[in-house]
């Protein structure tokens, strides 16, 4: 939303210095809003926040090179800022993080609409994507960026909010808990949507997946009494989220107490084939989607959609053209090879769908390249080792493992006798694909964001065919 300085400086709870050579700087328009000086476009607000490796306030001659239209510094580096950022206005605040998260609550408040939050431990994004596209049958909605969704990249999208935008659907993460009661106080969600409780994150848990599932919980928590809570009927915490809830909540899933409900769910090559029922009606849905387990994620966004006033079957439209995100189960050919690209993150909940997707392709080999899932502490090897004994139990015929705690998982499928390998990296995992890779191969590419594995990916589209090798 464009703001003038003023304004910003309000709701970003600062003061506005500027020099005395820009007499009008209240009246200037913020057009955009922006933590990074490599990215930042001319007329944005540049907020000089500091992180675990960078301080914005180093790159506010950056960001004015790039055309910052004004900075929110802190009030104890304003005097060590240089010369060069002393020709713009300033919005001088105690912390520029704390600015920037309160101009987007301000901004929210001012754009007055409903907020649809998104949270759990597996297929956030998806399901946000899957909420927004169905409401996007009747009403012009903004949908946060990718995963934007912690402190920083939060704001960022409440701060895009405009005026001809009907309804925002908006993705929480976290990581330790507090995390998603601090973004909905930023937020003020008024209806919020829990996919499942799984346990990425464990390590930061000291009582594992009951820690996380309080965490998530806090979503609901912030609702307000007249808000809604949409809820996974089949996983086992959030079904029972609803308890301590005063306002309204729905449930979707493959259970009795499902509505939506998954009547029947198959997949094959042309994607996921769906029978459900709404209230009285049946219909069918194919999702474009890999993975049975896309789903559930498909059954949240019409629950949201038909709460909203969406008719059944529009949504149902929308969401049969819905994609598949950047390296979220993308399919690409090569080399006569079918890869499934999911190489984005991983947990072992999403790891072992993604296993009984990649067992129901045709294929020559079936191929599993997994690499480490981080954040899992001191339950990594039990986790992983899970895993691999879940790929051997669905028929794969090879398992590559990548980096750390994958070890674990290859010695699991190896001891359950299939074919293993154990690699140190992705560079090493994309070379063992050229080595290796054959046609008629159905390849499964997935891992925790740390691990790079979409490197492999581009090892193997880069280099010509080679002879395979003995195993």
């Amino acid at each position: 939303m464009k703001l003038n300085l003023a304004e910003a400086a309000i709701g970003a709870g600062a003061v506005l210095e500027a020099p005395y050579a820009i007499s009008n700087a209240g009246a200037l328009i913020a057009q955009g809003y922006s933590i990074d000086s490599r990215t930042i476009a001319p007329g944005e607000l540049f907020f000089a926040v500091r992180g675990d490796r960078f301080d914005g306030h180093d790159f506010v001659t950056a960001a004015i090179e790039g055309g910052a239209v004004a900075a929110v510094v802190s009030r104890l580096k304003v005097a060590m800022l240089p010369d060069a950022a002393l020709a713009i206005p300033l919005l001088i605040a105690e912390d520029p993080l704390t600015a920037l998260q309160s101009l987007a609550t301000h901004v929210r408040r001012q754009w007055g609409k409903r907020i649809v939050a998104v949270t759990g431990s597996a297929g956030k994004t998806t399901t946000k994507e899957a909420v927004a596209t169905a409401l996007s049958a009747k009403f012009h909605v903004h949908k946060s960026k990718g995963n934007l969704n912690n402190n920083y990249g939060l704001p960022l999208q409440l701060l895009k909010l405009e005026p001809e935008h009907e309804i925002a659907v908006l993705e929480m993460g976290m990581n330790h808990s507090g995390e998603i009661e601090a973004l909905a106080r930023i937020a003020v969600p008024d209806w919020g949507v829990v996919t499942n409780v799984g346990t990425a994150h464990i390590e930061n848990f000291a009582d594992g997946q009951a820690g996380i599932a309080r965490a998530k919980f806090e979503l609901v928590a912030s609702l307000p009494g007249n808000g809604i809570a949409f809820l996974n009927c089949d996983d086992p915490y959030v079904s029972q989220f609803g308890r301590d809830f005063a306002g309204k909540v729905v449930y979707y899933g493959r259970g009795p107490c499902a509505n939506p409900q998954i009547l029947s769910a198959i997949e094959d090559a042309e994607g996921v084939h769906i029978h459900l029922r709404a209230g009285e009606r049946e219909t069918n849905l194919t999702l474009q989607l890999l993975g049975v387990h896309n789903a559930l994620n498909a059954m949240a966004g019409i629950a949201v959609a038909l709460e909203a006033g969406v008719d059944l079957e529009a949504a149902i439209v929308a969401l049969s053209a819905l994609s598949a995100g950047d390296k979220r189960g993308e399919i690409l050919a090569i080399r006569g090879a079918t890869i499934l690209n999911d190489s984005y993150n991983s947990n072992p909940e999403a790891l072992r769908s993604m296993i009984l997707t990649l067992a129901a392709r045709p294929a020559t080999r079936r191929i599993l390249v997994a690499g480490e899932m981080l954040e899992m502490g001191s339950h990594g090897p039990d986790l992983h080792a899970a895993c691999g004994r879940a790929a051997a139990e669905a028929g794969i015929d090879l398992v590559v493992g990548v980096r750390g705690n994958a070890e674990y998982l290859v010695t699991a499928a190896a001891t359950a006798g299939v074919p293993a390998a154990f690699l140190p990296d992705a560079e090493a995992a994309g070379n063992w694909l050229k080595a290796n890779l054959q046609a008629g191969d159905v390849v499964l590419i997935k891992g925790s964001r740390g691990v790079h594995l979409e490197r492999a990916i581009e090892i193997l589209q880069s280099s010509p065919a080679q002879s395979p090798t003995q195993e």
